[in-house]
């Protein structure tokens, strides 16, 4: 393996890192938001985990994006 792929290999291991943040923490803003939603009704509260949830699976959704051209640049590099 070259220097330039093995900087891609690790930076798509980040990305994939970051994945999985992004995908665990929207799934915990989503249960916060349906355990207040279920204790108290706040509307308040819930339109801010709400938003959470949104802003982690756009991030999640960025993130596969940039590992998935990561990705094809290794393989072009790899021909």
């Amino acid at each position: 393996m070259d220097g330039m792929t093995t900087f891609l290999v690790i930076v798509l291991i980040v990305l994939c890192a970051l994945v999985v943040i992004s995908l665990v923490r929207g799934i915990i803003a989503f249960l916060k938001t349906t355990k207040i939603d279920l204790e108290s009704g706040g509307a308040e509260q819930v339109t801010e985990m709400q938003l959470l949830q949104n802003k982690m699976m756009f991030n999640r959704i960025k993130y596969q994006a940039l590992a998935i051209v990561v990705i094809a640049i290794i393989m072009a590099i790899s021909r």
